[in-house]
């Protein structure tokens, strides 16, 4: 259910000129294409207030998504207007902005956010509110952010094409409302590149962060397995997992993984990134961060069959890339890709979400697998997988299993290590490849899943790897090119996608959601 706001809050600056009695300032902060840094000068200059963004916010929700067909939301939080009043207050008080004040947040329906429903997509959950927040959510949120809205999301998190739940239905691409946003991140995407909040969180199992961002012209972080904290996030699995997050703006990216990032108790694999993180991140937005960085065209990925308009989109990326001073190696290959990046896959799903489920304050409606194939409550396009997993999934705890975590199994290790040692016979910082080989799918066209990148490499080895908006392809719709670079070299990539952005330049709204009027 979407809240819909009271008519005074349809400007920015409004609640704030109130309680001062002063005169309404002349502009107000446009939230189209807004930033954090644009929102935080804002706030500064007191042409804006928290509680009139969120209010802009929230009525550009009730405005454009179900109306449009978008149908990118789940539902909003009733809590938003009152937290946004309390920074507000905050501010006032101590004139100190803290590093994601006032930031509007769309989140994936698969994080556990305290007080309001976290339902991952299924009619099964519906209902069900954690006691506690997901660690990334409770870092972002210590940092002054506001969980706007919790979005649609493929259900479970089972597809990486299409962004389907029983819970909510389906999302479309803002660009073309007859295309897919992908999936299982759909949600999210949609809305953050349809402007219904400022920034948002994905989850990545083997694509639904970057390619959700790649199918929305917006910017999308899969990070080094170990970096982010998983805990309270519900799995499809575990060993592949990755929160993170999605932006307008890889300077909006950066601040979010900023405040992050770090050990978390509740996940042991984040030990791996001791003493591997910066001071900060944003020190390396470089407008000429790739002035002599040498960069690996992987043309073993983007000459699988590419689309014409996106092969032509990539073409222009490398001449884009050399003109703003990076060094291109061409034709990059990997000893054995072929038979390293076969059979890498483990359905461990039952497993992960019976453990899961187990462990949640309070109990949810289903404690298992199999009561939630039993209540027949999921959508149809799932039900195939949703079987297979509970009758021939994997369990890890068994001795003959052969399904560890990023830096324990020995078939992940060893094609991680092929990949760095190609990048160190190269010199590289990183290979690029498109994110998508093709445009899109149109909805309905299950057999238009084609050309997906983002499973086959950094879902096994573990390292980062990042979308960019490259341009537009046929009927208004977006493409990404994806960077792949070494293990917890997130300062590298920022540099080179930063870089990259600042001269191309290929961000733009969907044009069917304009700022509204009658502010």
């Amino acid at each position: 259910m979407h809240m819909r706001p009271l008519p005074l809050l349809l400007c920015c600056c409004l609640s704030l000129a109130a309680r001062s009695q002063n005169p309404p300032p002349k502009s107000v902060i446009p939230v189209v294409e807004t930033t954090i840094a644009t929102i935080h000068q804002a706030l500064k200059n007191k042409t804006c207030s928290c509680e009139g963004l969120v209010g802009e916010y929230l009525r550009r929700i009730d405005a454009y998504d179900r109306s449009t067909g978008l149908n990118a939301i789940v539902l909003t939080n009733p809590d938003a207007l009152t937290i946004a009043r309390g920074l507000d207050a905050e501010y006032t008080r101590t004139h100190q902005l803290r590093p994601l004040h006032c930031i509007p947040l769309i989140v994936k329906d698969n994080y556990n956010t305290k007080g309001l429903q976290t339902a991952a997509g299924s009619l099964t959950l519906k209902g069900y509110i954690p006691a506690t927040d997901a660690t990334m959510v409770r870092r972002l949120k210590d940092a002054g952010a506001i969980v706007l809205a919790k979005s649609n999301m493929a259900e479970w998190a089972f597809s990486p094409m299409v962004t389907i739940s029983s819970i909510a239905g389906e999302t479309h691409n803002p660009y073309n409302l007859e295309h897919v946003p992908a999936g299982s991140s759909g949600g999210t995407a949609a809305a953050v590149a349809a402007n219904l909040g400022e920034a948002g969180l994905g989850t990545d199992t083997g694509n639904s962060i970057r390619g959700p961002s790649s199918h929305n012209s917006l910017v999308g972080f899969r990070c080094t397995i170990g970096l982010l904290s998983r805990d309270g996030i519900v799995p499809l699995y575990l060993r592949n997992d990755m929160g993170g997050p999605m932006a307008r703006t890889v300077e909006d990216a950066t601040r979010l993984l900023e405040v992050m990032v770090g050990y978390d108790p509740a996940d042991p694999i984040t030990r791996y990134s001791s003493g591997r993180i910066p001071v900060n991140y944003t020190q390396y937005l470089d407008k000429r961060g790739l002035r002599g960085i040498r960069i690996g065209v992987f043309r073993t990925l983007s000459e699988r069959n590419p689309d014409p308009q996106v092969e032509a989109l990539f073409e222009k990326a490398i001449i884009d890339l050399r003109r703003a001073g990076a060094v291109i190696v061409d034709n990059v290959t990997v000893t054995k890709f072929d038979s390293l990046a076969d059979n890498q896959w483990c359905q461990v799903f039952r497993q992960d979400i019976d453990n899961h489920l187990a462990n949640q304050d309070p109990a949810p409606p289903v404690k298992n697998l199999r009561e939630i194939v039993a209540s027949g409550k999921f959508s149809s396009y799932i039900s195939d997988d949703i079987h297979e997993e509970l009758e021939k999934g994997v369990r890890t705890d068994s001795v003959n299993h052969t399904c560890g975590d990023a830096y324990t199994d020995p078939r992940r290790i060893a094609f991680r290590d092929s990949m760095i040692a190609a990048m160190d016979r190269y010199k590289v910082a990183a290979l690029i490849y498109p994110t998508w080989n093709n445009p899109p799918a149109r909805i309905g066209d299950l057999k238009g899943y084609k050309g997906d990148n983002s499973q086959i490499i950094a879902p096994h080895t573990g390292q980062p790897a990042f979308t960019i908006p490259m341009g537009f392809t046929y009927d208004h719709l977006p493409a990404g090119l994806q960077f792949l670079g070494r293990p917890f070299d997130e300062p590298t990539l920022i540099r080179i996608c930063y870089g990259y952005e600042q001269a191309t330049q290929h961000r733009r709204p969907p044009e069917r959601f304009p700022e509204l009027a009658g502010k």
